[in-house]
């Protein structure tokens, strides 16, 4: 019988599942219907009837597959399908069979391990042999889906080993071992690609602001070098202009003093020309007197010779050269007045700049010993006179007045002030963590301390040897530096502006930490306290 090309889908469609037929039965009324469907139907109705048209049945029909229709239907999803089959996408499974144009697989065959399209899998659809194959989703790389060893397709992951398995190995290697379907693995490794992802781009932000951040220290610093260069020109020019200016007094004071040397010779040479003049005159008067020889003439005529001209006694005369010492010297001194007064200003510049990187710090009971006093904001420590019973902790010192903050510092550049007003004795800077807290230890950037300690004796830097530092007043608060990357630790006198000491060259490779030592009470004369103080930002 042929089929009628015309026919659409609408013809050969369960009116209940609106499908195209499978398995068509006729109720006795004459309308077709889905086997599965209607029998569905039925089975929740406590009365028969059509879906259709409502006929009411006494009993329930006994349905048999309609094989006319069942032809009818078979006749036209062939057609449909060798007609309507897409050819294979990106992503797709294609039909090993097909030449030419690929045509999309719609199952894949675990026994032949090929992938069909509609067209080649009809002989699995109609063959008695070939029936009997497991069909599945398509599948691409059906060879490496399938155990090597039981030749059955690999469903289930063993969780111990890791590795994809098939049901057989669960009887064999894995028989002990807890396995899960692949989909429910699959959801469990993907949550954790989930997470790793995230922990990705967390990382990916981390580097990116990190980057940023590099760039913007690499702007701040091209900023700073552009400000210290233009300071320094500045600096620089007028310094310049004050060595131009005092080196063209000193060259003016100098020619004036020759000048005036020169003037003062001038004078005498028209005054020793003058009466030489007059001594050549009187010669030849004498000259032309000694020529006559008529005694009479001679004497009348003697008589009548000039006095000799009044003369300057010469002897004593000179002219002394022009004294030049201590011109240089004088120039030199108004020179580094001058220079003073610049590094004056620098200094408090520098001071003010390193002010910016204040720190608020505060001392960490936990690392006093017994003896020392602090205040209840952590801010101030002095000597108690007496030892306190205090619980043993790994923290404190025990055998050194000594005591740092809770605050530590393992890059970057920080800075803090603390008062010593009052006091005869003290020492602070900084140290490392691990410096020695149980035992006696000398000050010294070897057993991991920068510091300066001020007694009787003056003020040093504590260094193997001790290096002594000029003290031009009493220190009332000093600042403290520290640039960690550049392993620098500078000290200021904050009342005077001053730089007292900078320690190069430093290697830092563990936290830092503020570090003071208010020392012994001296009997009442150093009971003063060492006082971290807040910076009051010099102008």
């Amino acid at each position: 019988m042929a089929s009628n090309s015309s026919w659409s889908e609408d013809n050969f469609s369960c009116p209940i599942c609106l499908d195209v037929f499978n398995s068509p039965v006729t109720t006795p009324c004459g309308h077709n219907f889905c086997r599965t469907c209607i029998t569905r139907f039925w089975d929740g109705q406590v009365q028969y009837k059509c879906p259709v048209c409502n006929k009411l049945f006494q009993t329930r029909p006994d349905l048999q597959v309609n094989t006319f229709i069942s032809e009818m239907v078979d006749q036209f999803r062939r057609s449909v399908r060798v007609t309507e089959q897409p050819c294979v996408e990106p992503g797709e499974v294609p039909c090993d069979v097909c030449t030419g144009t690929q045509l999309k697989a719609v199952k894949s065959c675990l026994v032949c391990f090929t992938s069909y399209c509609q067209t080649h899998l009809e002989p699995h659809q109609r063959v008695a042999g070939l029936k009997r194959h497991r069909l599945v989703e398509p599948m691409d790389r059906l060879e490496d889906r399938m155990c090597k060893k039981h030749d059955r397709l690999l469903e289930l992951f063993c969780q111990t080993e890791q590795v994809c398995v098939c049901q057989f190995c669960t009887e064999t290697d894995h028989k002990s071992h807890p396995v899960v379907p692949l989909k429910e693995e699959y959801e469990v490794k993907t949550a954790q690609l989930e997470k790793i992802e995230t922990e990705v781009q967390q990382m990916i932000q981390e580097r990116q602001r990190k980057i940023q951040e590099i760039a913007d220290t690499v702007d701040r610093s091209k900023a700073d070098a552009d400000r210290e260069i233009a300071d320094g020109v500045q600096v620089f020019t007028a310094l310049m202009r004050y060595i131009e200016k005092w080196q063209d007094e000193f060259n003016q004071t100098v020619k004036e003093r020759l000048k005036s040397t020169e003037k003062e010779a001038e004078d005498l040479f028209k005054k020793l020309e003058q009466e030489i003049g007059d001594l050549t005159n009187r010669i030849s008067e004498v000259k032309q007197l000694s020529q006559i020889e008529d005694h009479l003439h001679f004497l009348q005529t003697f008589r009548s010779l000039k006095s000799p001209p009044p003369t300057r006694d010469w002897t004593t005369v000179e002219v002394r050269p022009p004294s030049y010492v201590g011109t240089l010297r004088r120039s030199l001194d108004q020179l580094e007045e001058t220079l003073n007064m610049e590094m004056k200003n620098l200094r408090a510049a520098e001071l003010k700049r390193v002010q910016q990187y204040e720190v608020h710090v505060t001392l960490d009971p936990d690392t006093a010993p017994p003896q020392l006093i602090l205040s209840e904001d952590g801010k101030q420590v002095h000597h108690g006179g007496l030892r306190k019973k205090l619980p043993d902790n790994p923290k404190r010192f025990t055998q050194n007045r000594y005591v740092l903050t809770r605050q530590s510092f393992s890059s970057g550049r920080f800075y803090f002030e603390v008062q010593v007003k009052d006091k005869t004795q003290w020492c602070l800077g900084v140290a490392r963590e691990s410096i020695n807290r149980k035992d006696q230890i000398i000050l010294t950037p070897e057993n991991g301390s920068w510091t300066i300690l001020f007694n009787k004796d003056g003020l040093v830097f504590n260094y193997n040897p001790a290096v002594h530092l000029k003290l031009r007043a009493k220190l009332q608060k000093v600042g403290v530096f520290v640039d960690y990357d550049e392993g620098l630790v500078s000290f200021y006198d904050v009342e005077a502006r001053v730089h007292i000491y900078s320690a190069t060259g430093c290697t830092f490779s563990e936290p830092l930490y503020p570090f003071l030592c208010p020392d012994f009470r001296d009997a009442g004369k150093n009971s003063a306290p060492l006082i971290i103080s807040p910076v009051n930002q010099t102008d």
